[in-house]
């Protein structure tokens, strides 16, 4: 895993990076212009596991370095893959490694621009690299699929708060003072604001929403009765938590969002859907 910068690295700011060009330890390593830090046996395996990786999921490495993360995907728990790498020899180590493990059918490693590649096929997304790329990254992040996992080691997105952040003892860390590692985990959530229009047995209900991440707050209004609504998005899912309505659960797919389990007065309405609307009423 490879912590990626375009720019010539006397000209970076960040500590880590002088910290690195100042004193090259054994498991610092320079290209001409990338910094290349390997990321330590357990915080690999941890960044594998938080994103609950299994046989079927398809691993986007940005900045693979030696291709450890995917092929230890691939390995251990049976994933497709892809690392994207900008150093040529790191890439042919990647694939020698991989013929190695036996898993070269399984993986791919390409000498590549990370901000080029394409996400889309991935359903997980890992990650070690600077603040200033993790929040560039952000945009195409967040246009994913709903539930494409994202795991960043050690950097965070700003103010896109992770779902679960976990801290491994790395007594060996190369750079910085602190001998630990942090993982952390985000979910893709679906894409919701907006105004969304009920038919079936809820005709005439409205639901308009905001949201903020996987942060969402709205107003269910049908017949002169309105509920405030407030919770999480995980992946497609909207869930309210259970108050004096009862819990709420929302499945969104596309343009439609499902009713898939209420409580209270909504209870029978199970099943029922909104439509996004195509202008500022549902009249449009």
């Amino acid at each position: 895993m490879q912590i990626f910068s375009p720019f010539p690295r006397c000209l970076l700011s960040w500590l880590v990076t002088v910290a690195a060009c100042i004193a090259l330890p054994a498991q610092a390593q320079f290209t001409d212009e990338v910094p290349f830090i390997t990321s330590p046996d357990n915080v690999t395996l941890e960044m594998l596991d938080i994103a609950g990786v299994k046989r079927g999921d398809h691993v986007i490495d940005l900045g693979s370095g030696d291709g450890r993360i995917v092929i230890l995907a691939a390995r251990r728990f049976g994933a497709t893959g892809l690392g994207v790498e900008i150093d040529p020899a790191l890439v042919e180590k990647s694939r020698a490694s991989a013929r190695s493990a036996g898993v070269a059918d399984k993986v791919e490693f390409l000498v590549q621009d990370l901000f080029k590649t394409d996400l889309a096929p991935a359903s997980v997304v890992t990650l070690y690299l600077l603040p200033e790329f993790n929040l560039q990254l952000r945009p195409s992040i967040l246009a994913l699929k709903p539930g494409t996992r994202i795991v960043s080691h050690d950097w965070d997105m700003g103010d896109w708060k992770p779902d679960r952040t976990t801290v491994l003892p790395v007594p060996d860390k190369a750079v910085g003072r602190e001998k630990s590692s942090k993982v952390h985990l985000w979910t893709v959530p679906a894409r919701v604001e907006g105004l969304w229009c009920a038919a079936g047995l809820l005709r005439g209900a409205t639901l308009r929403l905001t949201q903020k991440y996987q942060n969402f707050a709205g107003t269910l209004a049908w017949r002169n009765r309105s509920r405030e609504l407030a919770g999480a998005i995980s992946g497609a899912e909207l869930r309210t938590p259970a108050g004096r309505h009862g819990e709420l659960l929302l499945q969104a797919s596309g343009e439609v969002l499902t009713i898939a389990s209420a409580q209270g007065d909504l209870a029978l309405a199970q099943n029922e859907t909104f439509r996004r609307a195509k202008g500022d009423t549902c009249d449009a």
